[in-house]
């Protein structure tokens, strides 16, 4: 059969539609495959949340360990917001220890990531995201009993000084998610300069929370509500999930009464559990501003 000028540009169409299908099924398998290898992958998670909030990946070395870092600092006269990681993949079971820390879903992260203040950084915890290799000392101790111990607190804080220093004079404002929650009150207890703490789902009684869940005690880290006294007068906020077994709210109300209800405020939000999509209500529960001598207790 012989192919007219028109035949044969039909035809020619006709192909380049099914290359086009083609191509696209192909970029479609891709990206699922990509996304599937994000999933995956917990550093990749992590790039392929920060960088749509322009937070850049670095490492600060604070003696003992290598922390992993997200920052975006673009106003020096500016107050600086940290945000701290949870406790991450720290136990495959009750009883059995993870090998490696690093969250799969960066809740933490997640948070900053929505946060549209000029001078965001979020800190992972020791032995999270950095590779074993840069953290000698790192070992199953630093992400289970001694994850609060006095040199985790020393080396989180080193990674303050760290980014305070680029934002020489402006006051620095804490929020914490889980675990997390602890590390950002044991921090402000030794620092002068902290404006205010935020905690999402926040641990800030760990030996009220091992016997809840009849776990071992953590005599070698430090609990937060035995320094509740020493934060009392910086305005806080500490929110907590109507449907969390994890952390109930219980545990933050008797933290808000431990510093004796002056500055402190206890705000449960419906519908949230512990590993919730708090990112998602993160925008507006920012918008409730930490001050003293505010409602105590409230229900969102």
């Amino acid at each position: 059969m012989r192919h007219t000028p028109d035949t044969r540009k039909r035809c020619l169409l006709s192909a380049y539609g099914a290359y086009r299908a083609a191509s696209a099924l192909l970029v479609l398998l891709l990206a699922g495959t990509l996304a599937g290898c994000a999933a995956l992958d917990p550093d990749a998670h992590a790039d392929a949340l920060a960088q749509p909030a322009h937070l850049h990946r670095e490492s600060v070395d604070t003696g003992r360990f290598v922390l992993t870092a997200f920052s975006r600092v673009s106003q020096s006269d500016k107050p600086l917001r940290v945000y701290i990681e949870g406790d991450g993949l720290a136990w495959l079971s009750r009883t059995e220890p993870s090998l490696d820390p690093t969250p799969h879903d960066a809740t933490g992260l997640a948070l900053a990531t929505q946060d549209p203040s000029p001078n965001v950084v979020y800190l992972a915890r020791p032995c999270q995201f950095t590779p074993m290799a840069m953290n000698p000392r790192c070992g199953i101790p630093y992400w289970t009993a001694k994850r609060f111990a006095p040199e985790v607190i020393a080396s989180m804080n080193q990674a303050v000084n760290h980014f305070a220093a680029q934002t020489p004079g402006q006051p620095v404002e804490l929020v914490g998610y889980s675990g997390g929650g602890a590390v950002a009150v044991l921090i402000a207890a030794h620092r002068t300069d902290v404006a205010s703490i935020r905690t999402v789902a926040g641990n800030l009684d760990d030996e009220f929370v091992n016997k809840l869940h009849g776990v071992s005690p953590m005599p070698e880290s430090e609990n937060p509500i035995d320094f509740a006294s020493r934060v009392a007068a910086i305005p806080q906020i500490h929110f907590s999930g109507a449907d969390d077994r994890t952390v109930p709210p219980l545990v933050a109300q008797r933290f808000v009464e431990a510093t004796g209800e002056r500055c402190a405020r206890a705000v449960t939000v419906s519908g949230m559990s512990h590993d919730g999509d708090w990112s998602n209500r993160w925008a507006g529960l920012l918008d409730i501003k930490p001050a003293c001598g505010t409602t105590r207790s409230e229900k969102r």
